[in-house]
């Protein structure tokens, strides 16, 4: 029996093996939490045992889903990353901190400076080139000050995150999405018109670090 945590930039996700209790609790409010394994940004110096977040990645995808093949995105906080899985083989990966640079993390907060609903927002058709989350504010701001809505703004902006991370994993038909973005709806609705999104939520790093218990 362990605790096991994914030790996200903005986010930390937990699940007590002995009761099944899952948490999701702010970063900055996890500083003291110690986990016997973990995955994620700020997780080497805060538990016994370290996984990488790639390999969480896949181990989760794979004990989700079960399939003999999928294609998982997880859009971050600080960063953008996929794997792509063929009969339990790794057969494509990439980790970006540049051009996926804090995109969740600055679509969450122009939700909170705004007071914006995402689950009342439509998509928009059109898009920010958004190549870094900074960056993009930029351009948001100006639109903002020509006059476009803030609620439409911000939805030019969702859709180019959408569009930069679907272009990331090579323009797939479908594919699965991991993370906190699974929960906001603009975000899903943004992708371009007839890729399917699968949400698989937030715990599929902390079900990778349950299968590698599993395996020791």
């Amino acid at each position: 029996m362990a605790l096991l945590a994914d030790f996200g930039t903005t986010w930390t996700k937990l699940l007590d093996t002995r009761t099944g209790e899952r948490q999701v609790l702010a970063t900055r409010d996890a500083r003291e939490q110690k986990a016997d394994v973990a995955t994620g940004h700020n997780a080497r110096r805060r538990a016994s045992r370290h996984v990488n977040e790639l390999i969480a990645m896949a181990q989760g995808g794979e004990r989700l889903l079960g399939e003999p093949e999928f294609l998982l995105l997880d859009v971050g906080s600080r960063d953008v990353k996929y794997v792509h899985m063929r009969r339990g083989e790794l057969v494509g990966m990439d980790w970006t901190t540049t051009c996926g640079a804090l995109t969740g993390f600055t679509l969450e907060l122009l939700g909170h400076y705004y007071g914006l609903d995402y689950g009342k927002i439509q998509p928009s058709g059109k898009s920010v080139p958004v190549t870094c989350g900074v960056l993009g504010m930029e351009q948001l701001f100006e639109l903002v000050s020509e006059g476009v809505s803030e609620e439409e703004a911000v939805a030019r902006f969702a859709r180019g995150i959408a569009v930069n991370a679907h272009r990331f994993i090579g323009e797939p038909e479908q594919f699965y999405l991991s993370g906190g973005m699974c929960e906001n709806r603009l975000f899903l609705g943004s992708f371009p018109e007839g890729v399917e999104v699968r949400p698989l939520g937030r715990f599929v790093l902390v079900e990778g670090l349950a299968a590698e218990l599993s395996r020791t």
